[in-house]
């Protein structure tokens, strides 16, 4: 299954020049306010022990795009305006290829499909809603699933994303009745992970499993496997998935 070491710790997955790829961990915001833990927090006190720099250090990070508190997965970040910039391009032209697992509950059909929906980002609400195409704030949200594997409640979904909403996968799925597992906000009616105090640190069943882009320097094509974490491994998958 390729289980990182830690869900806790900073997972480097491809580091070259200014472009650095990580396993982002679940329960950890991308980017936050001041004072709170997030990933640009570790990335950026990776790149102050790696130059031996102060801890209060000024230090440039480009966050290319994000990741829901939740989920896992490969995060990329820039270490330089310019390739923050030409990342991002990317993401706007839609030449970045993200591949997620995802284990939702029921059984899902057909094995393979495409979803398709408009979604509205309400001001001040973090769950989008769908809506009709008329509507005056829809945005387009396309992806395409396989069914990896069903056990007696659930399905294994690999889900390439064609468009990048808010929660675009969770409501997508929740919204055709198969939640993603350990989503409660999208009505998921099962534990996923280890149990935790506070619930924003709950993982979901949601990784972002592979990423491919070119590199913003020398535009060799790069592409990025993500381990899954522990929390994964009570699912029991079969051999052939491990």
């Amino acid at each position: 299954m390729n289980l990182s070491p830690s869900p806790c710790e900073l997972e480097i997955l491809y580091e070259e020049g200014p472009c650095l790829v990580v396993n982002k961990a679940a329960g950890v915001l991308t980017q936050a306010p001041r004072g709170i833990d997030s990933m640009e927090v570790r990335v950026k006190d990776y790149y102050r022990r790696q130059e031996r720099k102060p801890p209060d250090a000024n230090i440039y990070l480009g966050i290319t795009h994000r990741m829901d508190r939740p989920t896992t997965g490969a995060l990329i970040f820039a270490r330089h305006v310019r390739a923050a910039q030409r990342i991002c391009a990317q993401f706007a032209d839609r030449t970045v290829n993200k591949i997620y697992w995802a284990f939702v509950e029921g059984h899902v059909t057909p094995d393979e499909d495409t979803w398709t929906d408009y979604l509205h980002k309400r001001h001040g609400i973090p769950q989008p809603q769908i809506v009709t195409a008329d509507h005056p704030a829809a945005k387009h949200a396309i992806l395409h699933y396989r069914v990896l594997w069903h056990n007696e409640w659930g399905t294994w979904l690999e889900i390439e994303l064609e468009t990048g909403r808010t929660h675009q996968i969770r409501i997508q799925a929740a919204s055709r009745g198969y939640p993603v597992a350990g989503d409660e906000g999208y009505g998921s009616q099962h534990m996923f992970g280890q149990p935790k105090e506070d619930p924003r640190e709950r993982p979901i069943a949601l990784h972002a499993r592979q990423i491919s882009f070119r590199h913003p320097m020398t535009q060799d094509p790069i592409s990025v496997v993500a381990p899954l974490s522990p929390d994964w491994k009570a699912l029991e998958l079969p051999a052939e998935l491990q």
